[in-house]
Parts: C-alpha cells; structure tokens; sequence
C-alpha cells in the first residue's frame, strides 16, 4: 500500500510539473502583474499560502483514485488552451485551477478534493481581475460623495464634486490609489483565510466574509477624510509627503481588528489548528 501510495504520488508529481511547463505563460503573466499592479501585489503570497494548507490536509487523508476527475482535468484543459489561445490570461489562469482540481480527483479521490477545496478556491484571489481597473473611478466616485458628508457634518470648508476636492489652500483630486480598491481587495484575501482557520457555523464565516466589503469600504472613507483633514490644516505636503504613506496601512489594520470582535460576534470564536 505504501509503495502504490509513493507511485501515485510520483504520477501526481510529474503531471505537476508537466502542467507547470505547459502552463509557463500565464505564470509569467501572473508574475509580471503581481509586482506591476499594486491592486494584486498579494497575489505572490497566495500560492506558497495554498500550498501549506493543501500539505496540511493532504498529509491526514489517504489517496484512493478516481477515474472521474478526468473529465474534470480534460475540461480544464481544453478551456485553459482556448483561453492561451485568446490571450485571455486570466481566464487562463483560473482554468488552471478547474485542471489542478481534477488532478487531485484523477489521483486522490473525491474526499481529498473535498478536502482540498479550500485551498484550491484560495488561488482565486491571486488572479487579477480586469474589473479591479474599471472599478476604481466608480468606488473613487462614491467615496468622494460619502467624504464630502462626512466632511461637512464636522464642520470643514471643503467642497468635492466627484473626485475633484477644492480646500481654501489647495485643490486635490481623490484618484485610483484613493478609490478603494486594494484595500478590498487585501482585506477579503485576508478575511477568507481567517474564516477558513475558525471553527464556527457555515453562515457565520460566509457573514465574516461578506463583513469584510463594507469594513473595507469605511476604512477608506475614513482614511480619504482624514487625509482631506490633514490636508486643510496643515497643508499638502504634511498630507501627502507622510500622512498618505502611512494612513493607508494603519486603516487597513484597523478594519482587520475589527473582523476579530465580528467573528465572535458570528459564533466564531476558535481557531482550527487541525488546518493550519
């Protein structure tokens, strides 16, 4: 049984890196967009991430094969080569995933594909999306409406018309890094693999992570007001020389310990050291 196991896995082994080699393209595609678009520089985190949990639940489970993942790798494979085909990268990329699904199923068994879906989900998040770019003036837009509210309410003389702020001592305009759009981004990665590590209802951590849209949403609000704040009282170069750097990374930490309270707040309240 142990050598048919370590057979299997040497199988397993070379179609992965038979696949690594047809799939070269995309991950170069991948990894230029990763230290390119600052919106998915995470992106590089992701896949040693999925590769740990994936070890931690594949080294629990026995491998019995399936001959019905096979249909499963060949769709992956044909919608992976059409994609290629297209130039269609990420779309490529998320064929790639449906593939390395149905390898585990081909070599492991339906179990271990249940077991593993976690992981091979999380890859997801590494792909870059063409909507993240699309997205940012319309979110850069809404939070210039909802600074303005908040603005006004405390009092500032500050007037924003769509992404353009007017100061008495300065005009600003609330661009692409400002929109939101990172942030939400970072934070739902995060947020996934924190509901994934609790023990806790299955409504609860799908709450946890929808939770994180508008946590992320206010801390950026939050953060594009203050910087207006700063902006007016002690200029544009107190704001945006150090307050810009700095603001952008304490928001984010703070809308990540706010997901601490919400889990118990969803009934998840202990980590599963089985999984991690």
């Amino acid at each position: 049984m142990t050598g048919q196991r370590t057979f299997s896995a040497f199988v397993a082994l070379l179609v992965l890196v038979l696949l690594s080699l047809l799939t070269w393209p995309v991950w170069r595609w991948l990894w230029t967009e990763w230290w390119s678009n600052s919106y998915y520089s995470h992106g590089i985190l992701i896949l040693p991430v999925s590769a740990y949990l994936a070890w931690r639940r594949w080294r629990r489970e026995t491998w019995q094969g399936d001959n019905r993942g096979l249909a499963l790798t060949a769709l992956g494979e044909g919608l992976f080569l059409f994609f290629v085909a297209n130039k269609t990268y990420y779309l490529a990329a998320f064929a790639m995933i449906v593939t390395l699904a149905g390898m585990v199923w081909t070599f492991g068994g339906l179990k271990l594909l249940r077991q593993l879906a976690f992981p091979l989900l999380f890859l997801g998040l590494m792909i870059p999306l063409p909507i993240a770019e699309r997205a940012t003036l319309p979110l850069a837009l809404w939070t210039g409406a909802c600074s303005d509210w908040l603005i006004h309410r405390l009092g500032l003389d500050v007037t924003i018309v769509g992404t353009a702020v007017t100061l008495p001592n300065a005009d600003l305009v609330i661009g692409a890094q400002c929109s939101g759009v990172q942030s939400l981004i970072s934070l739902l990665s995060v947020t996934a693999l924190f509901a994934y590590a609790v023990r806790g209802p299955v409504w609860g951590r799908l709450a946890l992570l929808a939770a994180a849209i508008p946590l992320a949403m206010l801390s950026n609000i939050l953060r594009v007001s203050s910087l207006i704040g700063v902006a007016r009282y002690l200029g544009t170069d107190a704001a945006f020389r150090f307050y810009h750097a700095y603001s952008g990374p304490l928001f984010f930490l703070a809308a990540l310990l706010l997901i601490v309270p919400l889990a118990r707040l969803f009934q998840c309240k202990a980590l599963r050291f089985e999984v991690l």
